[in-house]
Order: structure tokens, then sequence, then C-alpha cells
């Protein structure tokens, strides 16, 4: 099989058609996601794709509505995202947000040029009642700006719909055409009625009927899985996370003893974790699956020794993850699919899908490399987000303490190890996570936070202890409140536990001396170390 052929073996299509959703266009914005995710909390299906997508493949997905993205560029400089005025003529309901406004108006004919008054932050808008967009919002009310050009002049056939003392329009509509723009971004929480006007577009304007349910998503999923592996075998990257376990579940419920679940213990786990992955999914599990252990720490050390940058650690430990997978499957004989527990925010941080930057790339997005011996590749909750697969999994009747377990990233520690990855520095921040786990549980914020953990710097310093000097490592602790992955806040916790735990970690685990605590949120950080 070539590349093309590779590449065309794993292409997902879209859904909207059959699931009558909202496509997202991207223009690059930073919140692209955000917005998927609040549509989705209407239970209306969305996809985000690019800005660059063909006409005729969006007419082929027909979709009941269309929301363009924010962007960094002006969209009347040469070179600048744009799209074809067919669009706002499908007969769908379409609504620009901030470069998404300003490019409707730019292509329909009106005037976007630099604002007298750039507007960034929490800003006051007056809207209009008669709105459709504006139904249940206050007449005054806050909403998020970050723009430095404006709409001078509106497109024919748009009245403008609100206002703030330095932009005459902050939003614009076209009723007769279900045209609608706005400056601000209601997708995020700073927009303080923001979810109130993106249902008024959804579920009013677009018609969508909020029936998009999880029982739905898994029986479509089933049925497609069942088409794709036919008569065949597939092989599941099982790491025992939240993820990878759903989708194992899941294709055991599709295609049962069709799909080997291969457990790989690459050593990078968490303290006592490989056993515990094997008591909840092997013989004695309770889920019937078919499930192999592979012990295959030495290799992947080796091939990490030396190894500094974070991306060519990822690239490493993805593309060992293959090989051993390769090798499992010869044993077993022929198995023509791998699926992975792939899901909305890898798909998003990893650049595809849409205009976004590459945040950083996941070994389990995108087609298969070039020499692998799977033909498929299945990621059967690729269009999910973190919420929505737990979600799933209670479906399936996954326990909720599983469901609810810690996320932990494929590549492991790996990515919790800042410069080289050693079974040293392994052991260092197995113990120190475990510390920092166990005293958040003892203090009760097991269940107030939604992501914490234990990460190693590569920074070593000065200190004192038994009257000696010590030269030793620094200990991050990191603690996380968030809702889709997207976004996140440090969460406040309290100074006792993080003092309990400092000097838990500096007496009982080795080499270190230091133990600092991440207040940095995402953006502009990411929530692993790395």
């Amino acid at each position: 099989m070539n590349k093309d052929e590779k590449k065309r073996a794993v292409k997902q299509e879209s859904h909207l058609k059959e699931r009558r959703g909202i496509l997202v266009l991207d223009f690059g914005g930073q919140y692209n996601q955000l917005i998927a995710r609040r549509v989705r909390e209407n239970h209306v299906y969305c996809e985000i794709h690019s800005y660059k997508t063909d006409m005729a493949d969006i007419r082929g997905m027909e979709p009941i509505g269309i929301i363009l993205t924010g962007g960094p560029n002006s969209c009347y400089e040469e070179g600048a995202p744009c799209v074809s005025p067919e669009l706002f003529s499908l007969g769908v309901p379409v609504l620009g947000i901030c470069y998404g406004a300003q490019l409707m108006m730019h292509v329909l004919g009106g005037k976007v040029g630099r604002a007298p008054v750039r507007e960034y932050g929490r800003i006051e808008v007056s809207v209009s009642a008669a709105s459709p967009l504006f139904a249940d919002v206050h007449e005054k009310t806050i909403c998020w700006m970050s723009h430095n050009d404006y709409i001078e002049q509106m497109a024919p056939g748009f009245i403008s719909s609100a206002c703030t003392d330095n932009c005459p329009v902050a939003a614009a509509e076209d009723p007769s055409r279900s045209l609608y723009a706005v400056q601000f971004h209601p997708e995020v929480l700073h927009t303080q009625e923001g979810q109130t006007m993106l249902k008024n577009f959804v579920l009013g304007i677009c018609k969508a009927d909020g029936s998009w349910k999880m029982d739905a998503f898994i029986q479509e999923s089933i049925e497609a899985i069942r088409n794709k592996v036919g008569n065949g075998r597939a092989l599941c990257a099982l790491s025992g996370g939240v993820d990878s376990s759903v989708a194992a579940v899941l294709m055991a419920r599709a295609v049962g003893r069709q799909v080997t679940c291969v457990f790989v213990d690459h050593g990078l786990l968490r303290k006592d974790e490989a056993d515990q992955v094997e008591a909840i999914f092997g013989p004695t599990g309770n889920f019937g699956l078919t499930f192999i252990r592979v012990d295959a720490r030495e290799r992947f050390f080796a091939r990490l020794k030396g190894v500094t940058d974070p991306e060519k650690k990822r690239e490493i430990i993805g593309e060992e993850f293959i090989r051993v997978f390769e090798e499992e499957a010869r044993k077993i004989g022929q198995v023509e699919a791998l699926v992975q527990g792939t899901i909305y925010p890898d798909v998003v941080e990893s650049g595809e899908g849409g205009e976004s930057a590459v945040i950083k790339s996941h070994h389990n997005v995108g087609a298969l490399p070039d020499h692998v011996d799977f033909k498929e590749l299945i990621e059967p909750l690729r269009y999910l987000f973190k919420d929505e697969v737990r979600e799933a999994g209670l479906a399936l009747g996954i326990p909720h303490d599983l469901v609810f377990r810690q996320p932990f990233p494929g590549p492991g520690l790996g990515v919790r190890i800042v410069g080289e990855v050693t079974p040293e520095k392994v052991h260092i921040v197995q113990e120190a996570d475990a510390i920092w786990r166990e005293e958040l549980s003892r203090g009760g914020w097991d269940k107030n936070v939604n992501q914490y953990f234990a990460a190693l710097s590569n920074m070593r310093s000065v200190g004192v202890m038994g009257d000696e000097r010590t030269y030793d490592y620094a200990v991050l602790l990191r603690a996380v409140k968030t809702v889709d992955f997207m976004t996140a806040e440090s969460a406040d916790i309290p100074w006792e536990i993080i003092g309990r735990a400092t000097s838990r970690i500096v007496n009982e685990v080795p080499c270190v001396n230091r133990v600092l605590y991440d207040c940095t949120g995402k953006p502009p950080a990411t929530i692993e170390w790395e």
C-alpha cells in the first residue's frame, strides 16, 4: 500500500449530513474548538473544517448552519483567508464571529478597516431586543472583544443589531438571508450571555432539534466499526487511560473477540499502573477483552537515551508504539486495523481539521505512517471532547471510578519529564506523583480538580539537607480545573495541602530538594509539562 492509499484508508468522512450538524469553518482562531464545544452543549453535532474546504464538499455535507471563526488576519489584506460568496447563498444560516464577521461584510460588499479605538477584553455591548440572535439577552451585556479592525460600512441588506461606545457595528444581521455577524466572541465564558446567543443561533435560527445524544453516537459508532472491520481483526492500543479504555470497550461491543487489546508497558507509566491496568482489563477483569501485556521498558529507554527535545520524544514514543503493535499483530496473525483512542482535542492541537497552529503533535493522530503493516486506522472517539468521552464510557457500562480517573498522556511520563528520560528520573516522578495524588485525595481535592500530577524539571539547584549541601532536582506540581481540556485554569489548592505534599516529597523521594507549584492557565501554557 503506497502513501496516498494509506491516507485514503484512514480518511475521516464528515458526519454532518447524517447527523444534521453545524459546520465550523476555521480561519486560525484560537477559540475554534470552544465554538464546537459550545454548540455540542446544545446536543447538536458540530465539526471543524478548514476555510479552504471546497464548496462542493460543503454542499455535500449539507450542514444546517455554518459558523465562521475568528482569525489573526485582516480580511482586506492581500492573501488573507477568504471564502466564496456562494457560501452565503446556500440557503442555510451563517454566523460570523470576529474575523468571520468582518469577512462576511467584506465579501458581500461592505467595508472593513482599522478601528480608531481597538477593543480588547470585557466590553459592555448594547444589543437589539428585536434580533433573534439576542433573544433573552439583556439589553446591556458584557462580551469579550479582541479586534484591531472593525466594520466601517455594513454590506447591503444588513442592519446593525448591537453596538459599543467605540464600535457602532458590534453585531449586524440580514434576517432575510439568515446571515449574522458579531465582532465579539460568544463562545468564551467571559461573554456573559454568549451561550444563550449560540443557543439562539443553533436551535432558534438553524432549527436544530437538539437530538444528538450519546446513546445515538454509540450505536452509530458500533455500526460503523462493524462495517469497517467486517470479518477482519483489529488491534487496539490500550494504555489504561480514559480514552483508550472507552475505545477498547466500544470495539469489544462492536466486534467482540475480533479485537485484541495490547497494553504496552513502556516504563513511563504512573506508580503501579501497569499492574492496575492488567487487573482491570486482563483475564480476571469484567470486560471480556482479549488482552496482551508487553514488557517493552528496556527498548523504550534505549530509544530515548540522550533525547531532550519534547517533539522528538513524542515521535520516538509514537513510532516505538507502532513497532510493538506490528510485532504483536504478526504473532496474532492477519490483523488489518489499528484502533486508537484519539479524541477531538488531540486532533485540534495537532493542527488537523482546521487552520489552527500545531500546539503539539499527538502520536495517535492522523494518517498511518508509510511503513506500517496495518491497512486501516480506526479512531472511534476522534470527534468527541473529553467530557463526551466520559459520557460515552458511562453509557457503555464502564465503572464511574475508571471513567473519571486522572487523564494520562499517550507518551506517559515522557512528556512529564523535562529533558532526557531515564529510569532514575521516571522513578523520581512516579514517587512524587503518587504522593501528590495521595495528599490531594486526603484533603478532598481530588474531586474538585479535573487533572493533577507531578512533573520533573530539568533544573537542579543547591539545597541543604541534614547539614549537608545538595544539588538536586525540582519537582513541579500541577492541578487544573477544566471542562473540555482545551482551556484550563490553575486550581487554588490550599497551602496546607501543597505544604504537606512538599514536605513528603523532599523527605521521601530521592534526588529532590525543591518543589514548585504551577499556577499557569491554558492558554498560555498547556496542561501537560514537556
